[in-house]
């Protein structure tokens, strides 16, 4: 059980492995009042810097579990020392030890099939009361036509929602107050895609002959103008922090 090789080379030496900047997720952790103590849990945490930055920035513990062998090793390896743990596993299946205070999945709603299905899975980790922490693409413009949609990696315009449609999706269908937001901006849309570029790039310098450099050649060749023609314009992604209503 392990993402394929071709993700972690596209990642390289990214931290946050979202188009989240390092201030958009101190402003996150700030602006949900993070106290010394709690309990965090990170479904699908990458590289672990949430659980990282957040001990180092307001005191708080927590677990991280990721299908990536490459990535938990790394978020070992940058939080030695620190209360924070990290499991190499499938999220879609675990379960906390103890009930966390903030139960988060930034970016990987698919564990769940979904926005639903991934906050039924949280809140099996999450205390009564809790908050729990979603991040989730949405359509900033209506893509007008199907070539659009396939190059902000849909299916269909139905894959995402847009942003009033998310925000009502969550308290009409779900039964979750929206208690706070942090959007993403197209600057760290493009800080995040234009470091896969370079990363790639890198990799194809030192590895020509590796039988991965076809695919991530036609993948440079061909991803800076889908970014730049599609994916910044119609695809906006942000974290909504959810607390369950009475």
């Amino acid at each position: 059980m392990d993402l394929p090789r071709h993700h972690v080379i596209r990642e390289g030496d990214l931290r946050i492995l979202n188009p989240f900047s390092p201030a958009n997720l101190a402003t996150l952790g700030q602006a949900i009042k993070l106290r010394a103590g709690d309990r965090l849990v990170d479904l699908c945490c990458g590289k672990g810097e949430l659980l990282r930055s957040w001990h180092l920035a307001h005191g708080i513990r927590g677990i991280g579990v990721d299908i990536s062998t490459a990535f938990v090793a790394e978020a070992r390896e940058y939080s030695a020392g620190l209360p924070v743990e990290f499991v190499h596993g499938d999220a879609a299946g675990f379960v906390a030890p103890e009930p966390a205070d903030v139960a988060a999945c930034l970016g990987a709603t698919w564990i769940g099939g979904g926005v639903a299905g991934t906050i039924e899975i949280l809140e099996r980790s999450l205390r009564p009361g809790g908050m729990l922490l979603i991040g989730e693409p949405y359509w900033r413009l209506d893509p007008p036509d199907q070539q659009t949609v396939e190059a902000c990696h849909a299916q269909t315009r139905d894959d995402f929602r847009s942003l009033p449609e998310l925000v009502a999706h969550f308290g009409d269908d779900l039964g979750w107050d929206l208690v706070e937001m942090v959007l993403a901006s197209q600057d760290s849309w493009d800080r995040y895609a234009a470091a896969h570029w370079l990363n790639i790039r890198t990799w194809l310098d030192a590895n020509p002959d590796d039988k991965l450099a076809p695919r991530l050649r036609a993948e440079l060749d061909t991803d800076p103008v889908r970014h730049v023609r599609y994916r910044r314009e119609y695809l906006g992604w942000g974290v909504f922090a959810l607390r369950k209503r009475g």
